[in-house]
């Protein structure tokens, strides 16, 4: 069993551009899900915008982004980011989210997603925001 923690970049609109930067400095493998390929389309002006997005490098550079929906606020300076925690062993992300819980507002609870068989979100009593999933090889 491993987990790792990941910076989760959050933009309004850029997340493209800026993973496609991030590839051009750090080399590695880009993989981008819009909202229109999760079948998670909102608002059609946005279906191109990037619903999951990485840059992962063998030199161990590792960074997620995505477009955070039009519906949702966003303040660079407040929600620039997330920490992820990935893992391939679902007891152990059920386990660290139990615990990482206490005491935290669910954003999202830990279940199913279309790409992920657990996935969650939730924000800590010190304001920081968590995104626990089990990591699947992504196919697109």
């Amino acid at each position: 069993m491993s987990v790792t923690t990941t910076t989760h970049l959050n933009f309004r609109g850029d997340a493209r551009e800026a993973l496609a930067f991030y590839h051009s400095v750090f080399g590695g493998r880009t993989a981008v899900v819009t909202y229109a390929d999760a079948g998670a389309v909102q608002d059609p002006a946005a279906a191109d915008q990037v619903m999951w997005g990485e840059v992962a490098a063998d030199n161990g550079f590792h960074v997620m982004a995505y477009d955070v929906p039009a519906q949702l606020s966003y303040d660079q300076g407040e929600k620039a980011f997330f920490v992820s925690v990935r893992g391939d062993d679902a007891d152990e992300i059920s386990d660290l989210w139990k615990r990482l819980a206490e005491g935290s507002t669910v954003v999202r609870e830990l279940e199913a997603a279309q790409w992920s068989p657990l996935y969650g979100m939730l924000t800590d009593r010190f304001g920081v925001t968590w995104v626990l999933d089990v990591a699947v090889p992504y196919d697109g």
